[in-house]
C-alpha cells in the first residue's frame, strides 16, 4: 500500500486527535493529591538531572551556544560568571564586504575578550538590530540584502538574552557592539536592567566601538594609514578584522583576480600580512575593552548594593 505525504498527514492527525483527549481524560482522573507526587517526582527528576556529573571531558570554547548545558553550569561553578553580549548586523557594506560584516569581526572579538578576561563566556552573537526603516525603507535598508529590527523589538531581545542569562546564575551582563546604530540601545537597555537588578549588574561598554583610536593607533603603533578614501562603507580596518575570521567574507580571491585588492589606498594582498594586521587590530580592541570591562565591575563592587 502506497502512502502520499498527504495520507500520513491524516493518519497523524486523526491519531493526534484519538490520543490526545484519552490523556486529557487521564490527567482530569487525577486527584489532586496524585498530580502533586507527579509534579514533586519530576521535579525531582529535574533536580537529580542538574546535579548529575558530566560524563566527558569539557569541550574548550568560550561560546555557550557550543557548550553542553553541563559544560555551562560547571563553568559557571569554576568562576565564571560573567556573560558577554555583543551586537552586530546585517547590512549593506559595499561591493565587496559580507552584509555579515560586523558579525565577523565579533567572532574573533568576543572570544578574545572572554579568554583574556579568565571568567567569562559568550552569548550568541545578536545578528539582527536597527537598520533603518521597514515599511519605508531608509538607511541600510535601501539596499538589497539588509534586515532590520524596529528599535522596540532589538532593545526588547537585549532584555530577555540578559534577563536569561542572570536567571542561571550570572553576575555581571556585559553589552557591546561593532555598529555605531547599536550603542543607544544597549545603554538605555543595561540602565533598565540595573534599576530592576540588584543581584546582578549590567554593563554596557561604549569603549569596544572607539573606531578612531583603532585608526590612529593602527598608524602610531604599526605605521598603516590610509591614503584615500573610496566613498565605501568599508575600511582597512574593518577588512583585515574581518580576513581573520573568514578571508572569503571580503571576497578576497574574486578582488585579486579582478585586480580590487585594495580599500582606501591600500593594499590587502598578499593575505597572510593583511591577516596578520587583522589580529593585531583586534588584539589592541580587546586589551581596551577589557581594561573597560575590568573597571566598570570594579566601579560597581564600589556602589552599595541595593536593597
Amino acid at each position: 500500500m502506497q502512502f502520499t505525504a498527504r495520507s500520513l498527514a491524516l493518519v497523524f492527525a486523526v491519531s493526534a486527535a484519538a490520543f490526545a483527549p484519552l490523556s486529557l481524560f487521564a490527567q482530569q482522573d487525577l486527584t489532586a493529591e496524585e498530580r502533586a507526587r507527579r509534579a514533586a517526582e519530576r521535579e525531582q527528576r529535574t533536580q537529580e538531572e542538574l546535579r548529575s556529573e558530566r560524563p566527558i571531558e569539557a569541550f574548550d570554547s568560550v561560546w555557550i551556544e557550543e557548550l553542553t548545558w553541563m559544560e555551562v553550569r560547571d563553568a559557571m561553578a569554576a568562576g565564571k560568571t560573567t556573560a558577554i553580549i555583543t551586537t552586530g548586523g546585517i547590512e549593506q557594506n559595499g561591493p565587496y564586504l559580507a552584509t555579515g560584516k560586523h558579525n565577523y569581526v565579533l567572532q574573533g572579538a568576543c572570544e578574545g575578550v572572554a579568554r583574556e578576561l579568565g571568567n567569562a563566556l559568550c552569548a550568541p552573537i545578536i545578528k539582527l538590530v536597527p537598520e533603518g526603516g521597514i515599511d519605508e525603507p531608509s538607511g541600510h535598508m535601501l539596499y538589497p540584502g539588509t534586515i532590520s529590527l524596529r528599535q522596540e523589538t532589538f532593545e526588547a531581545v537585549l532584555e530577555d538574552v540578559a534577563s536569561s542569562l542572570k536567571a542561571h546564575g550570572f553576575e555581571h551582563i556585559i553589552l557591546f557592539g561593532d555598529s555605531g546604530g547599536n550603542q543607544s540601545g544597549m545603554e538605555a537597555v543595561a540602565a533598565r536592567l540595573n534599576e530592576r537588578w540588584y543581584d546582578a549588574e549590567a554593563h554596557f561598554i561604549p569603549e569596544f566601538y572607539e573606531y578612531r583610536k583603532v585608526f590612529d593607533w593602527m598608524g602610531t603603533e604599526l605605521g598603516i594609514v590610509e591614503p584615500t578614501n573610496d566613498g565605501l562603507h568599508d575600511d582597512f580596518v574593518i577588512t583585515s578584522m574581518m580576513m581573520v575570521a573568514d578571508p572569503t567574507a571580503v571576497r578576497y580571491e574574486q578582488r585579486v583576480a579582478a585586480g580590487q585588492a585594495t580599500i582606501n589606498g591600500l593594499s590587502i594582498a598578499p593575505k597572510e600580512e593583511t591577516i596578520e594586521t587583522g589580529k593585531k587590530l583586534l588584539g589592541f580592541r580587546v586589551r581596551q575593552t577589557v581594561d573597560a570591562i575590568r573597571a566598570s565591575i570594579d566601579a560597581s563592587a564600589d556602589v552599595q548594593p541595593r536593597p
